[in-house]
């Protein structure tokens, strides 16, 4: 596997206030010291903050004596096609959001680090990672799980809060940490919405204003779901086919819309009170995710 290191920027020094680590011997030798009556809470992000990952951040703070934020953008969760090498970054106004809070240590490792010449190892987690996102980007979840159990091992948090916009993630995640071992609990919080309803995304930059505006037909057709259901709609070829029709006429592509077991995935007839709903759409030629529970 060939990766490309991204462009790293120049620390800025408004990040004194925080310890900034890029070596990975540096990050494992401070979190094998940690004090074992305190609590380290971890934010896992690709950078080019927004509002969803400071809300993770201001959790952690809230449930932790330690917080550590890392800011990798990760090749290995990259197909050949996809959007690595022009995926927004921004270190330094990365650093001056993180300053507003109670960030002990940001790690920010390079690519050729965290996977140098001669690299062989990945993880995969079997069936979770081979649906919905996972079909539409094949090795998409084994670069996410591997990347997240290497930073786990080099953290060693407590707890590692996660936000519900990447509900997939969240499952493989849970499963991957449960199945391994690990001594790590994921914090699931809330997905954070725009005041039109968009949910937060650093792929919303790539939307011009046009395609902003149409983007709303994901928010728009979670909500049209969760409303049929309370009426009575229980059939979710039929919501499906409804939500599918909101969808296409604010010319959104559909990739997937799915009705599943919120703990297996595994897609559901019917709705009940254990189902989501998960949809991906590209508008233009941005792929977005949105999901919510059914009920």
């Amino acid at each position: 596997m060939n990766i490309i290191a991204p462009a790293r920027n120049k620390i800025p020094d408004s990040a004194n206030n925080m310890q900034i680590i890029n070596d990975l011997r540096d990050m494992q030798n401070l979190s094998l010291n940690w004090e074992r009556d305190k609590s380290v809470g971890f934010v896992p992000t690709m950078g080019y903050l927004h509002a969803g990952h400071l809300s993770l951040v201001a959790k952690s703070n809230l449930q932790c004596d330690l917080t550590v934020v890392s800011i990798f953008v990760n090749p290995a969760q990259f197909g050949p096609q996809e959007d690595l090498n022009t995926y927004p970054r921004d270190f330094e106004h990365d650093l001056n959001l993180l300053q507003q809070y109670k960030v002990d240590y940001v790690f920010f490792p390079s690519a050729e680090m965290m996977y140098p010449a001669g690299y062989l190892t990945w993880v995969e987690v079997d069936k979770l990672s081979s649906v919905l996102c996972g079909a539409s980007r094949p090795g998409h979840f084994r670069g996410v799980a591997t990347v997240i159990a290497k930073l786990v091992n080099l953290v060693k948090p407590n707890y590692m809060f996660m936000g519900e916009k990447d509900y997939q993630q969240c499952i493989v995640l849970e499963t991957m940490l449960r199945d391994l071992n690990f001594p790590t609990e994921i914090v699931r919080c809330p997905i954070i919405r725009e005041p039109d309803g968009l949910a937060m995304s650093s792929r919303n930059k790539y939307l011009n204003s046009d395609e902003r505006q149409k983007a709303l037909c994901l928010s728009q057709a979670l909500k049209l779901a969760q409303t049929l259901i309370k009426e009575g709609e229980k059939e979710t070829s039929v919501l499906q086919k409804k939500m599918s029709a909101l969808i296409t006429q604010a010319e959104g592509r559909i990739d997937y819309i799915a009705f599943v077991d919120r703990d297996t995935l595994q897609p559901v007839n019917a709705v009940t009170d254990k189902t989501r709903i998960l949809l991906a759409v590209y508008i233009g030629k941005t792929r977005l995710i949105d999901n919510c529970a059914a009920v």
